[in-house]
């Protein structure tokens, strides 16, 4: 994989104007969904800012310790991540990208203090019955070493493989893109925690992540995606599950998590945390009034 390196961590702001043109008849870059796209950019010497990290705490819900939260480098790797897909040769446009699911394996902690380099990149194009899947590929090194990888897998809706696709790209044939088996509703367990989630919540994260994105701060902009209003943001609520289980999992971990249906606010959300037998953890949240309907569940596990 060949990486260019960037100066800093580029502006989510300016990232988002950049892809929004992909959605403007004659502006726009044309793609197709051909091969996987080969090239990917880092930056090196990256420190925290200790105030964007407790801003970040207290929109989720984190208490501040000296390593960093598992889903905190989420954040700041995202505008490398649109970075990558708002370039030439990506195979669909990024604006209106679907989150379906996340992985993270954390080696060890982070801590608040260290210096680290961020990257990202691209990788395994397959078809799904809706368009086209992707998984977006960030990693934390320190000193040369990755301390912590996520694998971001987004939905490209009506995005179609091109005709002369890589017959490696169509050998991978049609996929869901989630990771996890659909969980049961434990009817027999009462919820671990509730919570309500309103446009406030909602406006802290999108201002402590950077992610602006029109489906988080704009009825008009949801709507315009097909939402009834604005959605909260999936990497939130995949983060509030785990603030249930903060000081009980630590070291080499692993977290996956698969995307449902939004939440769209304001609205009253049910999380359930289960222990397993081989000491893993598994989550999910529900629309509290609506409990058959699924908004995301997890799977946390100590390796």
């Amino acid at each position: 994989m060949e990486y260019t390196t960037l100066p800093a961590i580029p502006a989510l702001s300016k990232e988002y104007r950049t892809v929004a043109l992909d959605r403007v008849p004659g502006l726009g870059t044309k793609r197709s969904g051909k091969t996987d796209h080969e090239r990917g950019f880092a930056v090196e010497g990256v420190r925290v800012d200790p105030d964007h990290l407790a801003a970040y705490n207290r929109a989720v819900g984190f208490r501040t310790t000296n390593e960093l939260p598992l889903t905190y480098p989420f954040v700041l790797g995202f505008p490398l991540v649109i970075h990558t897909m708002a370039a030439p040769g990506f195979p669909f446009a990024a604006m209106g990208a679907v989150h379906v699911s996340n992985e993270i394996e954390q080696r060890r902690g982070v801590g608040i203090d260290e210096e680290f380099t961020l990257r990202a990149h691209a990788t395994n194009l397959r078809a799904h019955r809706k368009g086209l899947l992707v998984d977006m590929i960030t990693e934390l090194l320190v000193d040369g070493e990755a301390v912590w990888t996520q694998t971001s897998t987004f939905l490209g809706l009506g995005a179609r493989l091109s005709s002369d696709a890589d017959l490696a790209v169509k050998d991978r044939g049609e996929q869901r893109g989630t990771r996890l088996e659909a969980p049961e509703l434990p009817k027999s367990q009462a919820h671990t925690a509730q919570w309500e989630v309103t446009r406030g919540d909602v406006d802290a994260y999108a201002t402590a992540s950077g992610d602006k994105n029109p489906v988080h701060t704009s009825v008009i902009g949801a709507k315009a995606f097909g939402f009834p209003g604005v959605i909260a943001h999936g990497m939130f609520t995949a983060a509030k599950m785990l603030t249930l289980l903060e000081g009980r999992v630590s070291g080499h971990v692993r977290h996956t998590v698969d995307f449902a249906r939004p939440v769209v606010v304001p609205a009253r959300i049910s999380c359930w945390a289960t222990r397993t037998p081989d000491g893993s953890w598994q989550l999910q949240v529900r629309k509290a009034k609506s409990p058959e309907k699924l908004h995301a569940h997890a799977l946390l596990e100590q390796l």
